[in-house]
């Protein structure tokens, strides 16, 4: 009697429970993930070697759990209007969030499936990650709570990709997961590398130190990055020039003077038959032209997105032009041996290192190669040895591996192999865009030469018949 009088006030007490369960979660789950500085490491050494040796496997093991999209209009801390976009389980989530945000909420909607934000989840750009990860460190430093760190990147972030990716983290951490369960849930945002050295952090409690360190990794891969799009600046402009000359040369001016020739009954030679030829040619089919090169660009990127075969064979053939060669293959070594010697030198086992590296390289030649030593790791040979005799591996690269792998100090020699191949990739692009100004400009000089040349031929042939 007594229970069938108590289960109408069990099912009261339920149903509020569940009501404010997620505030709850909200206010008392915050302090677990706030001071991962101050985590102790697990009471055995093997424990954390457990976690390490699995840490190039479980970066894909974390579910998003069913989301919605919802659209919210708030009034931000200096009262001005701000409108964006968020990921939660229920607009009410959503409603919760933002007001300990301190914000003043207007609406919250469900996004239609029209509702899209342009690069919404794109992944960060390294600058704006290198710089981020700085003030990270910084705040976690000073003492704040790693959820509060986070939360002030959000709102000071204008762009709203930034703010959105940095508010799911917060949401997140808020929700009870680890920073880098947190970053693992915003699909491509955040790099794989970043997220595995998250996750070691966490292990180990030195959370400051690995993002000083990343911060310090994307900003030289930022320098290497504008690097290469500086010295490609150049000869990109001067061939766009150079090929809106010619289309003009052809559609315009030749046929203007052929006109001529033909009403004076020059005799042509085979240059500027040629040329009024490419001329007629140009101005009959130009729409064709122009599809034609639209549908190669479009193939030629799926292909390589999506063809292995075929991106090894474009990536072969670019590896070994004269000059690009050492730019593409020093640019790869050096990317490759900073990034191996982070993981090395924050304790990430040797196979876990490859199994990351073959992860985030683009480049087939040097997944095969990773490949091809975690093959042999297996069977219990040296790192050095799949390097051994491989083209796309310089000579000083593969001896100060061997020298790491005979010392003991493999991080170390990676270190330095990466400061020597940066340096060398800089002079190479130096070097390539103080040559490749003559050239281009010379080759600019000989189309328009050749052309000019072909319309001037005819009239010395009009001049002697007027003479």
């Amino acid at each position: 009697m007594m229970e069938f009088v108590l289960k109408p006030f069990i099912a009261i007490y339920h149903m509020v429970d569940a009501i404010c369960s997620f505030p709850r979660k909200l206010f008392h789950k915050e302090e677990k993930v706030s001071t991962p500085q101050s985590q102790t490491v697990s009471s055995s050494n093997n424990v954390i070697d457990n976690n390490l040796s699995n840490i190039g496997k479980k970066e894909e093991v974390k579910v998003k759990r069913p989301m919605k999209s919802f659209r919210y209009t708030i009034i931000n801390g200096v009262g001005k209007k701000e409108t964006g976009s968020f990921d939660a389980e229920t607009a009410d989530e959503v409603r919760n969030f933002l007001l300990l945000q301190e914000y003043q909420v207007l609406e919250i909607k469900e996004r239609a499936k029209y509702d899209i934000d342009i690069g919404a989840n794109s992944k960060m750009k390294m600058g704006d990650l290198a710089f981020s990860l700085t003030q990270l460190s910084t705040y976690i430093k000073s003492g704040i709570p790693l959820a509060d760190s986070v939360r002030i990147l959000a709102k000071q972030s204008s762009k709203p990709a930034l703010k959105k990716h940095f508010n799911q983290l917060v949401y997140e951490l808020l929700k009870g997961e680890n920073l880098s369960d947190a970053m693992a849930l915003q699909g491509e945002a955040f790099p794989k590398l970043l997220i595995n050295m998250v996750k070691t952090a966490e292990m180990t409690g030195d959370l400051p130190a690995i993002l000083d360190d990343m911060a310090d990794y994307y900003t030289s891969m930022e320098r290497t990055k504008k690097q290469m799009i500086s010295a490609m600046t150049y000869p990109v402009v001067v061939l766009v020039i150079a090929f809106g000359v010619l289309i003009f040369m052809l559609t315009y001016l030749v046929p203007q003077f052929a006109s001529m020739f033909a009403d004076n009954d020059a005799s042509l030679p085979a240059l500027t038959l040629i040329i009024l030829g490419a001329s007629d040619f140009v101005k009959a089919n130009y729409i064709y032209i122009i599809i034609g090169i639209v549908a190669f660009i479009f193939v030629f990127r799926y292909l390589y997105k999506n063809v292995v075969s075929f991106r090894t064979a474009v990536q072969t053939f670019t590896m070994h032009i004269p000059v690009f060669k050492n730019i593409i293959i020093y640019n790869e070594i050096a990317n490759f041996t900073k990034t191996f010697a982070s993981l090395i030198n924050h304790g990430v086992f040797i196979t876990d290192s490859m199994e990351i590296l073959s992860k985030i390289t683009n480049n087939e030649i040097y997944k095969r190669i990773i490949n091809k030593t975690l093959t042999n790791l297996g069977k219990g040979d040296s790192i050095s040895q799949a390097f051994r005799g491989e083209w796309a591996i310089p000579v000083v690269a593969y001896e100060m591996l061997v020298t790491g792998e005979n010392t003991g100090q493999l991080g170390l020699m990676m270190e330095k192999v990466a400061d020597h191949f940066q340096a060398l990739h800089k002079t190479m692009i130096d070097q390539m865009k103080s040559l490749i100004e003559p050239i281009l400009i010379c080759c600019l000089a000989l189309v328009v030469g050749v052309i000019l040349l072909s319309i001037v031929q005819p009239m010395f042939s009009i001049y002697g018949q007027i003479k």
